[in-house]
């Protein structure tokens, strides 16, 4: 295996077993949940809105950074793979040299099979409209409360999407563009819409809960989302960045070990995620739906 897919098989074990230990975590003794290593654990998986219940140390608060912040990532991911981008296009189409600072990293974690350069392009295209709309959401749309997030998550976040830029350059071979145009590029990029409207939607009925019709904020407290895919699962926005990468893979052709590995980090990642938050969802509110999964409709 090559340095990418040992990167992404890590990660996706750590958040499997992440998910694994939080499930079991709810069978455990009382004086194991308020365990300092306990507290530790779930300090460290979770974020916003399901921190708040965790009884945390002085100490680990002087960690914390607000959960609005999380624009830093998209913002940081449109500048790092736009540029990667216009570097790209200008390898590809004027033919000149990445910068040596570029080729030196390639060289350390390129090792493996190439994938066609229309699918590199489209990768690199779609990571910078996911993160622009993203980033917008953030701004224009989403409504944040006072939750935080610990600096160990946020520098994972950032450095989250400079690895992932680099991880579709690290396979990449040249040809002619039209030659190499493939029924997955289009099954890929109509599931990338797709599953950008469903984020996209949830991610403005979430928003609906906190402002008025006038579109002011109008609170700052949680509600029971509702309409949408909200009524199968209690985070259809992460169901929807699963199905995303997922588009992506599909993108470079579904044969993409790398991508493949990709998509396995995000869903145990996403699935931890909306866990918590559905756990949340149940405690707190006697009403919530019971036929609602967490994550995945009907299965998770």
């Amino acid at each position: 295996m090559n340095f990418p897919d040992v990167f992404w098989s890590f990660l996706a074990s750590c958040f499997f077993a992440a998910f694994c230990a939080h499930k079991l975590s709810t069978h455990l003794p009382r004086r194991h949940v308020t365990g300092r290593a306990h507290v530790l654990f779930q300090d460290l998986i979770r974020y916003g809105k399901t921190k708040q219940r965790v009884q945390r140390e002085s100490c680990v608060r002087a960690f914390d950074v607000p959960k609005r912040w999380f624009w830093h990532f998209y913002a940081i991911s449109v500048v790092w793979n736009g540029l990667l981008l216009g570097l790209y296009l200008n390898a590809t189409f004027q033919h000149q040299s990445y910068p040596s600072w570029l080729t030196g990293l390639l060289d350390i974690l390129t090792d493996a099979p190439a994938i066609p350069q229309l699918s590199t392009l489209l990768l690199l295209v779609l990571l910078c409209v996911h993160s622009l709309r993203r980033l917008l959401e953030c701004l224009l749309v989403s409504v944040f409360s006072d939750g935080a997030l610990n600096l160990m998550q946020y520098a994972f976040g950032v450095f989250y999407y400079v690895a992932l830029g680099l991880t579709v350059l690290c396979s990449d071979r040249t040809g002619p563009l039209l030659s190499q145009l493939h029924w997955s590029h289009v099954a890929g990029g109509t599931l990338f819409i797709g599953a950008s409207v469903m984020q996209h939607q949830s991610t403005v009925l979430l928003a609906g809960l906190r402002t008025g019709k006038s579109g002011a904020v109008e609170t700052l407290a949680h509600a029971v989302p509702k309409g949408g895919w909200f009524e199968l699962v209690s985070c259809p926005h992460y169901l929807a960045e699963l199905l995303i990468y997922v588009s992506l893979s599909l993108v470079v052709g579904g044969l993409s070990l790398t991508w493949w590995l990709v998509v396995l980090y995000v869903l145990f990642n996403q699935a931890l995620a909306a866990q918590l938050c559905h756990d949340l969802y149940v405690s707190k509110y006697e009403s919530y739906p019971r036929h609602r999964k967490a994550f995945i409709p009907f299965v998770l």
